[in-house]
This record gives C-alpha cells, structure tokens and sequence, in this order.
C-alpha cells in the first residue's frame, strides 16, 4: 500500500517537471515559430492616409442604349439601273438618305426581295424618335449626261429653275399609273447632281467641286438642262432619257 503511493506521487512530481520544462524552453527561445500564413503582397498594402476609390455597384453603371435596327424590304422595279432610297417621317419630309445611286449587289437579297437595314438616325447621326416612318424611292435607269458649252456667264433667257416636272414610267407592281417627279439639281463639295425636291439625290451630273450656284430647266418630255457656276466658269449639261425612271414604295415602318 505504502509503495503505490509513493509510486503515484514520483510519476506525478516527473509530469509536472516535464510540463514546467517545456514552458520554460517556449519562454527562452528568441527566434518565434514561422508562421505558415503566406506574406501579403505590398502591392496589396494600404497606407492609413491613401484613399481609394470604392468601385460603382452594378446599378450604377450606365448601360449602352440597345441597337435601333428597322429591316426594311422592297421588290425592285423591273428595270435595270441604280437606286436611290430615302426614309421620311410623318410629315412627308427626308430625314435620312439610305441609299443614293446604289447598285443592286449592294442589298442583300431575301427569299423575295431585296433588303437593306436602317439604324433609326437621320442624316446627322442622331437618334429619332420612335414612331412611323416610310421609306420610298426610285429606280434611276441609264440616263445620259453630256456638256454642252461653257461661258463666262448666266444669261436669263435660258429660262433656268429651280426645278423642272417630268413625267416617269409607271411601275407595274405598284399598278401605279404614270407619275410626275419634280426634279430639281443641287451641289455640294463633290459636285452636281439631279434630285427630287425633297433632295433625295438621284444621278450625278458632275464632280467639279467649289460650285457657287446650279440652275435646272425642261428641255423636253424626256431631258433636262442644267447649269453650274463655280464664280469663274459657267458649264451647261444637258440630262436626256430622265423618264427613265421607275418610284417604289417600301412601306410604313415602325421605329422603337
């Protein structure tokens, strides 16, 4: 009996001293354990007097407007030539030029049509507003240009306009019957060329560039005379076969 507890008190006095050792050895070593956290990088560190700037939430990024595309689809004319097509609002006005002397290979071709696409942006590149447009234009066949003389200056007796009615050939898939265009001629950095009233350009006259003033008259059911100045030099051409020429409707549109 005496020796167990003596033996139970000789293993209790050798724990304790094990248990005080290894706290002393923790207490007296200089170097402190590595630790096993990775450092932080100091690109990651932030001075106490930097600022930074907190990141926007996601609902207060501004979102790009969506892509106002209106597919606009037309059976052409049956007649060879270019084409020219305009978009106009409700009030009968051009807002935007589509097209001006296109060839048919510049369309793509649908199942039955021809088609072409429109942003809803009028000639500046501005937005419009939503709501009905049409778009509408016409067939240009070969027409034939030619100068006819040059002279210092613009007489009046050549009885020049600012525009001149010629009758056109009916389209025979609008059943339309024979329609009357008033042509009129404008000018720009590029040149002259002939175009309805509204300035839906239709066939270039010329490409001589600084012209001042351009004036138009009927010469005939079937042609036109055109003079240009550039304040040094007056030129006369003369347009022939503009009958031939074919308007197509491309219907209502809708832009959103």
């Amino acid at each position: 009996m005496f020796e167990s507890r003596s033996t139970d008190c000789g293993l209790r006095i050798i724990a304790v001293c094990i248990v005080t050792a290894a706290i002393a050895a923790a207490q007296e070593s200089p170097t402190p354990t590595p630790s096993a956290m990775p450092e932080e990088s100091p690109a990651s560190s932030i001075w106490p007097d930097e600022s930074v700037t907190p990141l926007p939430n996601p609902e207060q990024t501004p979102s790009a407007s969506p892509t106002r595309s209106v597919r606009i689809s037309f059976i052409p004319p049956p007649l060879e030539g270019t084409i020219s097509l305009g978009i106009y609002d409700k009030n009968g006005e051009l807002v935007r030029v589509l097209h001006q002397e296109a060839e048919l290979s510049e369309f793509a071709i649908g199942p039955d049509a021809l088609v072409t696409q429109w942003d809803g942006k009028n000639e500046s590149g501005e937005d419009l507003p939503p709501g009905k447009y049409r778009a509408r234009g016409y067939l240009v066949g070969h027409l034939k240009v030619e100068e006819l003389s040059q002279s210092a200056t613009l007489t009046r007796e050549n009885n020049a306009t600012a525009s001149a009615k010629v009758k056109l050939m009916p389209n025979p898939l609008a059943n339309d019957k024979q329609s009357i265009v008033d042509l009129g001629v404008g000018f720009d950095s590029d040149g002259s060329y002939l175009k309805t009233m509204d300035d839906l350009p239709l066939l270039t006259v010329s490409e001589t560039p600084n012209l001042v003033r351009v004036l138009i008259t009927k010469n005939s059911d079937r042609s036109v005379n055109i003079w240009q100045d550039n304040g040094a030099v007056v030129h006369q051409f003369r347009v022939s076969n503009v009958d031939k020429m074919m308007a197509f409707d491309c219907g209502e549109l809708e832009l959103k």
